[in-house]
């Protein structure tokens, strides 16, 4: 298979690329015609590509790049696009307002990689775009990444650039986890303790616990985002066409919540801190009626902040213990009909999702074995691919996200001088390409409830925005390239592309691991080991 062009090598691939020959000169003097409806996406062209080229992109009637709305192109759906550049002039047409945002993202790759530096001011040029015509169709509309802010927090601005460069690469949904053990992001006006208290640890835990036992820092972590923050990050990440899904942890991983109001937990009288340890935590929210008022409260401030359809509420690695020892929830299964303490976790999140779908959001829940969920769930998988067909098979929609394929706080290679990750075989580059989240031999109507994949980034020991980003690329583009394309994924053609690509990675500042053997010198130093999910 030959080399792919290096102004050819996008990323992810289109659905089709047929170069034309000749190239498109851009100049200060080259307008922008943005017909109705197109307007944001030219402003988003503008906003990217002006500070690295000092290109103006000026709007006019008489623009030699021109954007445009077509409902009649119902083929494209919402997400496609078609960009036609030839010597004189550049159209880029959609039948939704998403798919424009989508092409911008493709503009900016045919750029020179200098297009897209961060500092330094404008570049020399010339800003030259090959001349070719481009169908893009994304295979699933679901394309996604975690980001667990939870144990380690990062401030506003970083998850902006993060937005960024999933948007780049056509990701569309920004998984936000803000609440956990270890701490809670999401400010709520009811519970001003969830922040005061609930987003203070004193310390973390610093490597895997083991026969010396577990070691910890000295040094306290805290951060909380503030509700204008969130809904800037919203509209900053609307304007280029990511969604942002907020993680809301119940009815376990919710220490650092009782820490806040121990009045919540099964043992309302007891003192907890913040946990400063990573692993799953006993505690879990009692079952009185007072909690699923916080609970209610809660997801009320988080749907006035976050406008997306999707509500994710966890569910998963809620041990039942606490439950089972306690007479009041003993006593509430035998009300509720149950057969058993232990059957309260289903009830619990059957409870919550009726009141999310009452008020017209779809449940979000990572699932244990596929089929426990209520049906009005979208499931996210994570622990056997099996349990994403026996979700699509019940009639969930389904996010897959196998930890085996997707979970980038894996190692990417055995080599000693990775930074520490996640106990366990490497996830390399190969294996996150080839990952299929709805296999071919899968029936057509089992496919089609599956929405599409995303990769996990827990942050146990990703401290830094470098140490995230570090473990996030490459891989992040095997994701995006594959879970765009679906099965016209080239694992040789992606790596011929993916080696050209890394020169928009470099003018963004972005820390990767090679694709050849071996991390940088500069890779992040090790700081740790992170556990299997949440």
């Amino acid at each position: 298979m030959p080399a792919p062009r290096p102004d050819l090598a996008l990323l992810p691939r289109p659905s089709k690329v047929s170069p034309l020959g000749g190239r498109l000169t851009l100049g200060r003097d080259t307008a922008v015609r943005a017909l109705p409806g197109a307007e944001p996406a030219a402003d988003l062209l503008r906003s990217l590509v002006g500070p690295a080229t000092g290109l103006p992109l000026a709007p006019s009637p008489e623009g030699r790049i021109v954007l445009a709305l077509d409902d009649r192109l119902v083929g494209l759906g919402e997400e496609g696009y078609g960009l036609t550049v030839g010597p004189q002039a550049l159209l880029l047409r959609a039948a939704h307002p998403t798919g424009l945002l989508r092409g911008v993202q493709t503009v900016r790759q045919l750029l020179p990689a200098e297009a897209l530096l961060l500092s330094g001011g404008p570049a020399a040029g010339p800003w030259e775009l090959p001349c070719v015509e481009i169908t893009d169709v994304p295979d699933r509309p679901w394309r996604g990444a975690l980001l667990d802010v939870a144990r380690h927090f990062q401030p506003v601005g970083y998850l902006r650039r993060y937005v960024d460069l999933l948007a780049l690469h056509k990701l569309n949904v920004l998984h936000l986890h803000l609440t956990d053990d270890q701490g809670w992001r999401m400010p709520v006006d009811a519970y001003p303790r969830l922040t005061s208290v609930g987003s203070r640890r004193a310390r973390s835990q610093r490597g895997p616990s083991g026969p010396g036992g577990t070691h910890f820092d000295a040094v306290p972590h805290e951060g909380a985002y503030t509700k204008a923050e969130l809904r800037g990050l919203v509209r900053y990440a609307a304007e280029r066409g990511v969604t942002v899904v907020p993680e809301i942890e119940m009815p376990g991983h919710v220490r650092a919540a009782l820490a806040a109001h121990p009045e919540l937990g099964n043992s309302p009288g007891r003192s907890l801190e913040v946990w400063d340890r990573w692993g799953v935590c006993g505690t879990v929210l009692g079952v009185h009626e007072e909690v699923f008022d916080f609970c209610r409260t809660v997801l009320e401030e988080v749907m006035d902040v976050f406008p997306s359809p999707y509500i994710h509420i966890g569910g998963e690695e809620c041990p039942t213990t606490e439950w089972e020892n306690s007479p009041a929830a003993r006593e509430r299964a035998a009300a509720e009909g149950l057969a058993d303490p232990a059957a309260l976790h289903g009830w619990f999140l059957g409870r919550i999702g009726a009141f999310l779908v009452e008020r017209g959001r779809i449940p979000v829940g990572w699932a244990v074995s596929g089929t426990e969920l209520p049906l009005d769930f979208t499931v996210m998988t994570w622990r056997d691919p099996a349990h994403a067909l026996a979700a699509a098979r019940r009639g969930h929609r389904v996010v897959a996200a196998h930890h085996r394929a997707t979970y980038l706080d894996y190692a990417q290679s055995g080599d000693p001088s990775e930074p520490v990750a996640q106990p366990g075989a490497p996830v390399t580059l190969r294996t996150v390409h080839d990952y299929e989240p709805a296999p071919g031999e899968w029936a057509e109507d089992v496919r089609d409830r599956v929405l599409g994949t995303q990769a996990q980034l827990w942050t146990e020991y990703a401290r830094t925005p470098e140490e995230i980003e570090y473990l996030g690329f490459p891989r992040l583009c095997a994701l995006a390239d594959r879970s765009w394309s679906g099965g016209r994924g080239d694992w040789p053609g992606f790596v011929g592309r993916l080696r050209h690509h890394t020169a928009r990675l470099d003018a963004l500042g972005v820390p990767y691991h090679p694709l050849d053997a071996g991390p940088p010198a500069t890779a992040p130093a090790p700081s740790g080991t992170a556990r299997p999910h949440s």
